[in-house]
C-alpha cells in the first residue's frame, strides 16, 4: 500500500493553562485557534480528524470549514487521563510521585490515571483506522508522542526530546499495513 501524509497538530492554548488537563474538557482560546489556523495555512489534506475534547475539536472544525471537509471525531486521539491529578498544577503534586511518573509513566501512572502503554495502544488503534490518504489529526501532546512511539519505535524516554508546544505541527510519511511505520517529514513548533 502507498504511503500517505499524516499531519498531527497539537491543539492551541486552552483556557487555564499551567495545569494537567488530560481529559478535562478545557475550551480553546481564540488565540489558540488562530495559532492552529496559521500553522496549517498551506496544508492540503483530504481528511480531518480530531480528539473529542473541545480544545482539539473547535480548531479542527474551523480548519475543516476552511477546507470544505467534514470532521471525524475519534476519542482514541484524546490526551492521557491524569486521574486524581486532573486539573492540578504540578507544584501541588508530590514531587517524588511526579518524578516517578515522568521517568516511567507506565510503571508509575497518576493515581486512578491511565498508563502510558494504554495511551499508545489506543493511538495505535486510531492509526490503524486512518484512511490511507493525506490526513490532519488535531490532537494532544501525549497522543502525538504515542503516535511517534508506535510508528517510529521511539522509547518513552526519547519522546521527551520532542518539543511539542501548543499548535505544534508534526508531519509524518506513513506506510500502512500490519506493522505500520513512518518517517518524520517535518516538525513546526
Amino acid at each position: 500500500m502507498a504511503a500517505f501524509a499524516l499531519h498531527l497538530l497539537r491543539h492551541g492554548a486552552p483556557e487555564g493553562t499551567g495545569r494537567l488537563i488530560g481529559r478535562t474538557d478545557a475550551s480553546p482560546t481564540t488565540e489558540g485557534i488562530a495559532a492552529c489556523m496559521a500553522q496549517v495555512e498551506n496544508l492540503r489534506v483530504e481528511a480531518v480528524i480530531c480528539s473529542d475534547l473541545a480544545r482539539a475539536q473547535r480548531p479542527a472544525e474551523t480548519i475543516a470549514a476552511r477546507l470544505a471537509l467534514p470532521v471525524a471525531v475519534d476519542r482514541r486521539w484524546s490526551e492521557l487521563d491524569f486521574g486524581a491529578w486532573e486539573g492540578l498544577s504540578t507544584d501541588v503534586i508530590d514531587p517524588a510521585a511526579l518524578g516517578r511518573f515522568w521517568a516511567d509513566p507506565d510503571a508509575a501512572p497518576p493515581p486512578q490515571g491511565e498508563r502510558w502503554s494504554a495511551l499508545v495502544t489506543r493511538v495505535a488503534a486510531a492509526i490503524a483506522a486512518l484512511p490511507a490518504r493525506d490526513t490532519l489529526v488535531v490532537t494532544h501532546g501525549g497522543a502525538m508522542r504515542a503516535a511517534l512511539a508506535h510508528l517510529c519505535g521511539f522509547a518513552q524516554r526519547e519522546l521527551w526530546a520532542f518539543d511539542l508546544p501548543y499548535a505544534a505541527l508534526l508531519s509524518l510519511r506513513v506506510w500502512p499495513g500490519a506493522s505500520p511505520s513512518a518517517q518524520i517529514a517535518a516538525l513546526y513548533p
